[in-house]
């Protein structure tokens, strides 16, 4: 158990510049409470002891602003950047080395029974207010951008911005986007459709009219 603690604080000054000492993280990162709140309610959740595991994580919510269900999996060196409203939901399954940012939901979408919470696999990145729904997976070192909502799986390596977020870069890759100017526009289409039917119907006319002068 120390050793794992101790392995959690190594990674907040890997991953945070602003760390000074020892003493000053343990003290004042409530990212890193959280995830120590949440190992303990999870260990009650695994032998069932579900009052006791939601009481735990919810007074670690009330102290850290950070709401992780005690069922959620969680692997090693997860770091909560900030912190302040990230939730994460109870079928949630977080792999090793992920980072996520303050305002992170990893959450349902009110459809789904049973695994209805994503899974992030190893090394992921989710930024500031990223939204992340559904029983989906996020690949391996993949990124996701800050204010993003995505819905569905994400490939590893890659990187994902947007509303509904859709991947920008793929293995070092950048992913071409459809130009505005070929997207297909229903009125014009149907503009043009109406304009033929109206050259069509005035040809026709013209041709009564002279039939009728023949007359």
């Amino acid at each position: 158990m120390f050793k794992r603690m101790k392995e959690d604080i190594e990674v907040v000054f890997e991953q945070d510049p602003a760390a000074r000492s020892s003493l000053e993280v343990i003290l004042t990162y409530s990212g890193l409470h959280a995830v120590w709140a949440h190992r303990l309610a999870h260990k009650f959740y695994k032998k069932r002891f579900y009052f006791l595991a939601r009481m735990i994580s919810q007074l670690s919510r009330f102290f850290t602003g950070i709401e992780i269900h005690p069922g959620a999996k969680i692997g090693r060196k997860f770091f909560i950047d900030h912190g302040m409203g990230v939730v994460i939901g109870e079928t949630c399954e977080i792999g090793d080395n992920v980072t996520v940012f303050q305002g992170v939901t990893l959450g349902g979408t009110g459809k789904e029974k049973g695994k209805r919470h994503p899974t992030i696999l190893d090394n992921a990145l989710i930024a500031t207010g990223a939204k992340v729904l559904g029983s989906i997976t996020i690949g391996e070192n993949a990124k996701i951008g800050a204010g993003s909502v995505v819905l569905h799986d994400v490939p590893p390596n890659s990187t994902v911005v947007g509303i509904p977020g859709r991947v920008k870069v793929q293995d070092g890759v950048k992913i071409k986007d459809l130009n505005h100017t070929d997207l297909p526009d229903p009125l014009f289409d149907r503009m043009k459709e109406i304009d033929e039917e109206l050259l069509a119907l005035k040809n026709e006319l013209e041709l009564l009219k002279k039939e009728r002068s023949k007359v």
